[in-house]
């Protein structure tokens, strides 16, 4: 990749490197963050993943850059590649090997059938009896040679399969007596035996953020804190001051581990707790996960929060793409009550109970704006089939993703949001997306009773909070809202409730936080006249 050169052409206040471990595509944050950045007057160059078959590697948010870069698996885990002696001594080498050797004696075996098959149909058409006993004979000695080779393959390949098993076991006494000896070894560097794989960030990133030479390094989430603080450390030995943003999206510790792999989310919390200190400014989601990052990191000042708010104001090229209608998707008219929920599926987000309520409310219809542009995940078609058991596959509607600057006014003629997470450690902590999203499109809410989440909707009176998990607590929740909306509406009306919870007012915090780290570069350029903002009144939603 070439670095993009400094120019004269546009004058700039200093140039931002942004990464991010995604695709960028599907991360609205880091989208906005560009672009408002550049707006800002900065040159923002956002480097983050090519994935599969992915093909476009350079476009533009706005006036920032955006680069794709392919991230290789280069240093896997020794659990990956390593025989285990000790344990499994006679289990084959992770990999392919033991599958091969299966399927090579697999088409031995099909090979001897077929000759053995010959030898019978020449028999039956009449041959002589000899020719028959002689080609068994021949054929003898190699099928019982290829029978107990395969048989040895089978149980090696099979001792294989017990030893991942038990790897992977959360209670495995070996597993957990290793790792609580490599981080008394290694303290909080223990991250590179649990997890050699995050080494492949570095590898794929680190010439690439070189060769940029950024002024400030803005990482986002806690895989990019660790490439973006060796940069800065780089950077600063040969002679350049640059600055280090960690944007901490969510608390690791709280991050739901792998259960196949009890290494890896304490080589996650290792490799986040050795880095947080290299980072000049920090910025997050929420003030109560500001307060958590500055305890557990010790850090010198409280992290900047920056809410993951809609845009008020939208470009004219935004404005010029008409919004899908939602009712239309679905197929229902305007005087359908329709419940909407909005991003990704997985079971800790508990959309499965707003399929089994409909059971209850038999006039209502579910839309999850949740299908990636690569398709549906599993536990979208497992959502199906609950809605096919219960009798509501037809009032059920998956619907794809529309571009984040347009999702208020998509689920604006809806007549509620639903957020039903789990309580779960990061699910506490922050407004997350949907949440802003749904009060840009002035929906009344229904929200499980996840701390922060419960607290906003109590104190604004926007919507209805239930037990997380709890069917008819949910249900109670949901009539409350359809027999008055209004009510819940009215809660948008009072002055500074959506003015607080804009992309405008967040990218002023983090512009706010670029200036104080570097002082001396130009400052911001006059803000301009502001576009029209996202309407305020449900009726008048550009809705198409």
């Amino acid at each position: 990749m070439q670095a993009a050169p400094r120019t004269d052409a546009r004058p700039t206040r200093g140039r931002v490197v942004m990464l991010v471990d995604n695709g960028v595509h599907g991360d609205s944050r880091v989208q906005k963050a560009a672009r408002s950045a550049a707006e800002a007057g900065w040159e923002v160059i956002l480097v983050g993943i090519l994935k599969g078959n992915a093909t476009e590697e350079n476009w533009r948010i706005g006036d920032a850059d955006v680069q794709l870069i392919r991230v290789s698996r280069r240093l896997q885990h020794p659990v990956a590649y390593r025989r285990a002696l000790l344990r499994r001594p006679l289990a084959y080498k992770p990999g392919s090997q033991g599958k091969r050797k299966l399927n090579k004696l697999k088409a031995r075996r099909d090979d001897l059938n077929f000759r053995l098959s010959e030898i019978k149909v020449a028999r039956s058409q009449g041959g002589p009896r000899w020719p028959e006993l002689a080609g068994k004979a021949r054929l003898a000695l190699p099928y019982f040679v290829n029978k107990a080779k395969f048989q040895w393959v089978k149980f090696r390949y099979a001792e294989l399969k017990r030893l991942q098993a038990h790897q992977q076991d959360p209670n495995s006494w070996i597993d957990r007596t290793a790792l609580r000896f490599w981080q008394r070894l290694h303290g909080d560097r223990a991250w590179r035996r649990l997890d050699p794989e995050l080494w492949d960030f570095e590898l794929a990133f680190a010439p690439v953020v070189d060769e940029l030479e950024p002024d400030l390094i803005h990482a986002h989430d806690f895989r990019m804190l660790g490439v973006g603080a060796r940069a800065a450390m780089r950077a600063r030995a040969g002679g350049r001051d640059v600055k280090l943003v960690w944007d901490a999206h969510e608390f690791v510790p709280g991050i739901i581990g792998r259960p196949g792999n009890q290494r890896w989310l304490p080589a996650q919390i290792a490799y986040v707790r050795e880095h947080a200190p290299y980072a000049d400014g920090v910025v997050t989601v929420s003030a109560t996960l500001a307060d958590l990052l500055r305890e557990t990191h010790d850090l010198p000042e409280q992290p900047a929060v920056v809410l993951n708010a809609p845009p008020a104001a939208l470009t004219p090229e935004q404005r010029a793409r008409p919004v899908p209608d939602i009712r239309a998707r679905c197929g229902i008219d305007a005087t359908t009550p329709l419940l909407v929920y909005c991003g990704g599926i997985n079971p800790s987000r508990g959309v499965d109970i707003m399929i089994r309520g409909l059971t209850e409310l038999p006039d209502a219809h579910v839309a999850l704006v949740s299908v990636h542009p690569n398709g549906k995940v599993p536990i979208m078609y497992e959502l199906e089939e609950l809605a096919a058991e219960l009798g509501v596959a037809d009032r059920v509607h998956l619907l794809p993703y529309v571009p984040h600057w347009q999702v208020s006014a998509f689920v604006a003629p809806a007549d509620l949001g639903v957020i039903p997470i789990h309580h779960k450690p990061n699910h506490e902590l922050a407004l997350i997306t949907k949440f802003f999203e749904y009060a840009h499109g002035r929906l009344p809410m229904v929200v499980s009773d996840v701390k922060t989440m419960a607290e906003a909707t109590r104190a604004t009176g926007q919507g209805e909070v239930f037990r997380a998990e709890d069917l008819d607590d949910y249900l109670r929740a949901v009539r409350a809202v359809l027999a008055d909306p209004q009510r819940y509406r009215a809660a948008y009306d009072r002055p500074g409730v959506l003015d607080q919870w804009t992309w405008e007012a967040q990218a002023r915090v983090m512009d706010e936080v670029y200036t104080r780290l570097l002082p001396h570069h130009p400052k911001a350029p006059a803000s301009p006249e502001a576009a029209p903002a996202v309407p305020a009144q449900r009726s008048v939603m550009p809705v198409r």
